[in-house]
């Protein structure tokens, strides 16, 4: 792949901004150029947060996805439709279905349905780690990046004392990565 282009959005607090920051920081360690180009509202936590995010082989000329997109991550229904017809023939809808549903889609989106916080919620307590559920499924959905290469990504994203995090997010990765192969 020599560009991968996606949006990845939700409320503000979901978590949609540090999912990007992750793919970014991957394609980062695997030696590709990349974008990472947050949006949010004034609101911040409950309202709309939504991130840009490309993993390239050449330089990346604009860091803004307006179309043709090759996945587009909702993490709740108005993210949904508002991003939804940005998504390319061929391309990926992964979405959290306990918070949206897909409805009709254009012909050729493959739709993951993947019902994020009920996962989060039975494996960890809550809704908290729905974000690192919803990874997981895009990495397997879309290949965007190298998922040998996820250890060394939470070691660089979550360092510090933030490094107890680490065991936690990478289940709930590879808990998301498990129910995309069966959506």
């Amino acid at each position: 792949m020599s560009n991968f282009s996606s949006i990845i959005a939700g409320f503000g607090g979901q978590g949609s901004l540090l999912m990007g920051k992750i793919m970014a920081y991957a394609g980062m360690l695997e030696g590709k150029q990349v974008s990472w180009c947050p949006s949010y509202g004034p609101e911040m936590r409950g309202g709309t947060a939504n991130v840009n995010v490309i993993i390239s082989d050449e330089t990346v000329g604009s860091p803004v996805v307006t179309k043709d997109a090759d996945c587009i991550v909702a993490l709740n229904q108005p993210s949904l439709d508002k991003f939804a017809p940005v998504v390319k023939v061929g391309g990926n809808l992964v979405i959290n279905s306990d918070l949206c549903t897909a409805g009709e889609v254009k012909a050729g989106v493959k739709v993951y349905n993947i019902p994020a916080n009920k996962i989060a919620t039975d494996n960890f307590g809550g809704s908290k780690l729905a974000n690192l559920v919803m990874l997981g499924a895009v990495v397997y959905a879309t290949g965007a990046i190298d998922v040998a290469g996820m250890d060394d990504t939470f070691a660089h994203v979550f360092e510090g004392g933030k490094a107890k995090f680490i065991p936690d997010n990478k289940k709930a990765f590879e808990l998301g990565y498990e129910a995309a192969k069966n959506a």
